[in-house]
């Protein structure tokens, strides 16, 4: 063997591919960035940061951020592996956020709303005493500029560090929302993947339009939670938007490529608009 031919293997520079976790394919980054995060082998729609996510929904240069001056305190001194507060410190440099939530009012094609936004970069999009009251904010300022509402979801649900007042988010979202719709206001909750726990039963579900992203998991307990607990198999797909589309949980699925222009149309029908 003319071993002297044989030369060592480049190595191949790192962060240029990613692997879909749906399918398994080697996908370019900037191809997948491009391609607003959806797979362009099986369609699958990743995760994506929320200033990501405004960036491609709404006009451009439309955002205006409100409430940054909301920020999350260690109330109760919780005390992991990691403090809560150092977790809370390594979570705002790593997104460049102070929390999960970013708020405030945008235009889609030329339509003005008020939006809440989850990044599940921040903690995982867990809802805590600022994603609660930035939710019940910017749900309070669509009701006094007479805005419609969107908000997107991507969430593990509650925020453990905080306890109760973390649980106590959902009546108060909930609350908000119940009010605003009272006097006339329209929104519409998009689930993305994951929408959980916490955040699942209450705001992502009580808007008057819910849509799901394409294989989103939105539920409340995990499916291998409720499998060990019922002690049964569960149906195939269940707990994605499809599933749960099917079964009248969510009003449409709308791929990432067609969200602005469905929110447009979506639009149209608010009582404010027309």
């Amino acid at each position: 063997m003319a071993w002297g031919r044989l030369r060592k293997k480049k190595d191949m520079p790192g962060g240029l591919w990613s692997k879909c976790s749906a399918c398994g394919a080697m996908v370019f980054n900037k191809e997948l960035d491009a391609n607003l995060m959806v797979c362009p082998t099986c369609g699958f729609h990743h995760t994506v940061g929320g200033r990501r996510r405004i960036e491609m929904t709404v006009d451009e240069g439309s955002f205006e951020e409100h409430f940054t001056d909301v920020l999350p305190k260690d109330r109760l001194g919780f005390m992991d592996a990691i403090p809560y507060a150092e977790k809370l410190v390594q979570a705002q440099a790593k997104t460049k956020n102070t929390e999960a939530c970013i708020a405030g009012t945008a235009r889609i094609e030329g339509c003005d709303i008020a939006l809440a936004v989850l990044d599940f970069s921040f903690m995982g999009g867990s809802m805590g005493e600022v994603v609660g009251e930035k939710v019940a904010l910017a749900t309070e300022l669509a009701e006094q500029r007479n805005l419609a509402l969107a908000i997107f979801s991507a969430s593990g649900g509650a925020r453990m560090h905080e306890g109760a007042i973390s649980l106590m988010q959902m009546a108060k979202t909930c609350a908000a929302l119940h009010r605003y719709r009272v006097n006339g206001g329209f929104s519409v909750s998009v689930m993305t993947n994951p929408t959980t726990g916490g955040v699942t039963a209450s705001f992502a579900s009580v808007c008057d339009i819910l849509i799901g992203e394409p294989g989103a998991l939105i539920g409340f307990a995990g499916p291998r939670v409720i499998q060990n607990t019922i002690r049964q198999e569960l149906p195939k797909g269940f707990q994605r938007a499809e599933f749960l589309l099917e079964k009248g949980q969510i009003d449409m699925i709308v791929k990432r490529h067609e969200m602005r222009a469905t929110l447009r149309r979506i639009l149209s029908y608010a009582p404010q608009y027309r």
